[in-house]
This record gives C-alpha cells, sequence and structure tokens, in this order.
C-alpha cells in the first residue's frame, strides 16, 4: 500500500488557506492539516467596510473547517521545527505542546504590523491589522464622538474630534475614508457637535500616497481626499506619542486621542525561529519553485517569493500575489507527489484597486485600463467579491451592501461584545 503524503501547513492565513483548500480539489489523495490559533481566515481587503460598519465584521472572515473542508484543522501555534525528523511542535490553545509529523512542510504565517521606534507608539497607537483591531477602532471612534458630546472645553472636543492616521498605503487610505464616512453619518445623532471641527490627518514619510498607484490615478486620489477636508501630510513622520497627542517630524504638535499605525508589515516573528534561510526583512527565501529547502516550501507575506515575470523582483504583500503563490504551490505540490516536476512561479500583476468613501474609488487592470470616481468604486468592489472565497460569505456580503442602499449606516458600538460582566456573588440572607 502506498504511504499516503502528510502535508502540514503553518498559518490559515490567506495564503495557507488557499494552499489547503487547492490541494483539496487537485489533489485529495493527500492528507493535509493546518495549523493556526484561529478557525478562520479573514479577507483583508473588507476590513476598512468591516470598522465603518459597511459589513458585518463576520462576513469578512471566512470559517476554515468550510472553507478546507478536506484539511484538517489543528488550533495551536507552531514553536519549533525539526527538519530532519520531520516533526513541529505545536503549542495548542489549551494544554501541552504536542508533536506533528510531515512529509513536506508549507509555512504560510504571514505578516504583522511593522512599528517604528517612535516614543508612546506602543502604549497610545492603534494597529489595523486583524478583525479585532478594526472592530476596537470603530468602538474607539464611536467613543470620541460620545466623550466630545459631553465635554464643555472646545479644546478638548477639538482634541476628540482629531483622527491621525500614519501610512498612506491601501489600508491606512481605506481605513481613513471608511471611518470618516463612519463619523460623518453618525454625526447626525450629535446635534450639540455640528459645529465643532472634526479633524483627518494622514501623514507617510513618502511623497506620495498609494505607492502603486501612480499617475493620473494616484493623483485623483490625493486630490478627493483632500477635497474631503483630509489633512495629507507627505514626507512627515510621527516622532513621539502620548495620550494627548502626536508630535510630527515637521515640529508640530497635533492634541488628539486616536493614532492608528499602518505602516507597513513585516514577517511573523515566528519565522525566524524555524531554521529556515532568510533575507535582510527576515523573510524565507525560497527559490522559483517556491521551496525553500528539501521537503519545505514558503509563500505569502513571510516569504521573499521571486517572481519570474518581474525579472525574479520578489512579490509584495498583497492578497492578490498570494492568492497566485498559493495555486502556484499547491500545483507544484500536487505535481512533485506524483513524481511529475514543479513549474516556475510566473504572475503578471492584473492591476490594483481601492475605495475612497463615498461611492469612489480607483481602479487599474492590466497597467491600461483606467476607472475612477463611481466606476472606479464599483470595479473595486467587484473585484473584492470575485475573490472572496464561499458562496455564503459573497452573499452575506451583497446583502450588507444592498441593505446599505436603503439604510442608514448602523453607528451602535459594539464595545461590550466579547467581554461579559462578571458573575456578581449570591445575596446573603
Amino acid at each position: 500500500m502506498l504511504k499516503v503524503m502528510r502535508v502540514l501547513i503553518l498559518g490559515a492565513g490567506f495564503a495557507g488557506s488557499y494552499v489547503a483548500r487547492l490541494l483539496g480539489k487537485r489533489a485529495p489523495e493527500l492528507d493535509v492539516t493546518l495549523v493556526d490559533p484561529r478557525n478562520y481566515m479573514l479577507y483583508t481587503p473588507l476590513l476598512p467596510e468591516a470598522a465603518s460598519g459597511t459589513v458585518e465584521p463576520r462576513h469578512a472572515v471566512v470559517p476554515v473547517r468550510v472553507m478546507c473542508p478536506k484539511a484538517r484543522l489543528l488550533l495551536g501555534r507552531a514553536t519549533a521545527v525539526d527538519l530532519e525528523r520531520r516533526t513541529v511542535t505545536v503549542q495548542p490553545v489549551e494544554g501541552d505542546p504536542f508533536e506533528e509529523g510531515f512529509d513536506t512542510l508549507v509555512v504560510a504565517l504571514g505578516a504583522i504590523a511593522r512599528t517604528a521606534p517612535v516614543p508612546g507608539l506602543v502604549e497610545h497607537g492603534v494597529g489595523f491589522k486583524t478583525i479585532a483591531e478594526a472592530i476596537h477602532l470603530r468602538n474607539h471612534v464611536l467613543q470620541q464622538l460620545e466623550l466630545a458630546s459631553t465635554i464643555d472645553d472646545p479644546a478638548e472636543r477639538r482634541r476628540r474630534l482629531t483622527f491621525v492616521f500614519v501610512g498612506g498605503g491601501y489600508a491606512g487610505v481605506e481605513a481613513m475614508a471608511e471611518l470618516e464616512d463612519l463619523v460623518r453619518d453618525a454625526s447626525r445623532h450629535y446635534p450639540m457637535l455640528r459645529n465643532v471641527p472634526r479633524r483627518w490627518i494622514l501623514a507617510d514619510a513618502a511623497d506620495h500616497i498609494l505607492n502603486d498607484l501612480r499617475g493620473r490615478l494616484g493623483e485623483y486620489a490625493a486630490e478627493q481626499l483632500e477635497q474631503r477636508g483630509f489633512d495629507l501630510r507627505l514626507s512627515t513622520v510621527v516622532s513621539a506619542v502620548d495620550e494627548t497627542g502626536v508630535e510630527l517630524s515637521d515640529g508640530e504638535r497635533v492634541p488628539t486621542a486616536t493614532l492608528v499605525w499602518t505602516a507597513g508589515v513585516r514577517p511573523n516573528p515566528l519565522v525566524a525561529g524555524l531554521g529556515l534561510p532568510l533575507d535582510e526583512r527576515g523573510r524565507i527565501v525560497v527559490d522559483g519553485y517556491l521551496k525553500a529547502k528539501d521537503r519545505v516550501w514558503a509563500l505569502g507575506d513571510s516569504a521573499a517569493v521571486p517572481n519570474a515575470a518581474d525579472g525574479g523582483a520578489p512579490d509584495p504583500p498583497t492578497c492578490q500575489h498570494a492568492l497566485r503563490q498559493a495555486r502556484a504551490l499547491a500545483r507544484n505540490i500536487a505535481a512533485v507527489s506524483r513524481g511529475r516536476q514543479p513549474r516556475t512561479y510566473h504572475y503578471r500583476m492584473l492591476g490594483q484597486a481601492a475605495t475612497l468613501g463615498r461611492h469612489k474609488g480607483v481602479f487599474e487592470a492590466l497597467g491600461t485600463f483606467r476607472f475612477r470616481g463611481f466606476p472606479g468604486w464599483w470595479l473595486t468592489r467587484t473585484y473584492h467579491l470575485y475573490q472572496l472565497p464561499l458562496l455564503s460569505r459573497r452573499t452575506r456580503v451583497v446583502s450588507d451592501w444592498t441593505v446599505g442602499l436603503f439604510f442608514r449606516r448602523d453607528v451602535v458600538e459594539l464595545g461590550s461584545l466579547g467581554r461579559p460582566e462578571p458573575l456578581e456573588p449570591p445575596a446573603r440572607r
């Protein structure tokens, strides 16, 4: 009897989940196991809309067991890899660590927010990388409206209604635009704040926003944000943060209670302890087939994947590239398991897209076709919907969008969810 090849995938994010899903379709004879502390895959392009309430937060995540029905899921973290014995030490969510064997190992641990050595940043900044951070940011922003409505001091009111975002990439721009929509819609319930100015500042070290959308679309995006009153501080970084405000490198101190950090990502720290070759950025070095070592493959944000279509330059950390890498890797693993040769990863980027709030966006396809305004917004949403796995999730998201066309945005704060009140002691008789 032939031995079934065991494929162990570390990380059930966008890249890892898709590898498991595609292997289940292309090579169902393989024994596939996923290791991740969460039982869902976050579809990050919907994170800004989940934060603003346009999309129900549960609809921005996909259950791994449904997405990958032929894979086994282990809830835990990989803490060590023994390549000689072909085992991975897994620390489960609860209980003692155990070893899981493999014949083929796939590392798809993803990335975390990249912070800078800015005094006070860790203590007072808010990230925007996970669904928990998105919900927290929504709660925080709505709470600032509540607090501002009860404060008589004009300066403190302005501080509460000043929001600073650091990072002019897609995450920062889309999050800021969506949350400004949320605050604008919620403000109708606060007549006492009608004449209080709201200030939105976007700081970035680069001299432009949306790095991959230079030219007319990039200029259009900047113009739209400025027309809405956003203060774009380009070639500017945050030098210090405290509980009352932030200091910018141009010398201005901005009183604020909200600092959102979206300035890039770095590989998951767990990658450094796996004993695999790393580049100067801490990413796993792989060849053109996405292989790091014998029987070890890597992809996604935690790997430096050379793209033959781009002269061998590593792919950027985007969902678009992670999906194409997953397709290539699943094909190669299936081929190797059947005694065939793998194929070099080759992908030419389809385009770039971003929503700018208020039914406006920018969309570029194949470097030739460019759309902006409502067509750009509609095409961006359509593309994200197409990439979202599972018909059930697509239907739920479309339902959220449809409801949003006829009803006003829900502005309830969800701060108490997940934190139930403690049980009270029994009354004494």
